[in-house]
């Protein structure tokens, strides 16, 4: 247990596999044969975050829009809320599942790339990454090559596109 802790409580360094060295990788992403900068490069953190904001805005919006809600009545705003989650694991869902980046995603220039080389992410590992992502936990404890646990446990890593 103390190894699924120590990436997020001793930093990247204690969540490295036995015998791997640190200071052999030189750039995020290194191990992963990805190159240091430019497009195919792994997406930087903040990128990622302003990504899901993007989403969650965009999502708030369509259901705004579905919802009228009254800021007065509480069980309207629950009821937006709701609907705000479920729209941006929705359409998380869809646009990662067969575009492999989310609206989000699409206006920063990064991408969710399978590490096996398929092209799709598929549906069922969207929903998955889509999921994890809004547990919080398992995309703020990264690895050194910065991604997070749903990440690793997906077998896909974020890239920039350009």
């Amino acid at each position: 247990m103390s190894r699924w802790t120590g990436s997020w409580l001793s930093g990247p360094r204690a969540a490295l596999e036995p015998g791997e060295d640190a200071d052999a990788q030189q750039w995020r992403g290194q191990r992963l044969g990805l190159p240091e900068s430019g497009p195919g490069s792994v997406a930087a953190t903040g990128r990622r975050a302003f990504a899901l904001l993007l989403d969650c805005v965009i999502g708030g919006l369509i259901a705004g829009l579905i919802v009228h809600a009254n800021l007065n009545d509480s069980s309207a705003m629950l009821a937006q809320n709701t609907w705000g989650i479920g729209i941006v694991l929705a359409v998380r869902t869809v646009t990662i599942g067969f575009f492999g980046f989310s609206p989000g995603m699409a206006v920063l220039g990064i991408r969710v790339a399978r590490l096996d080389g398929a092209a799709l992410v598929g549906p069922v590992r969207a929903l998955a990454h889509s999921v994890l992502t809004a547990l919080i936990i398992p995309a703020v404890i990264w690895d050194l090559d910065n991604r997070g646990l749903h990440d690793r446990l997906l077998g896909t890593v974020v890239v920039t596109t350009r």
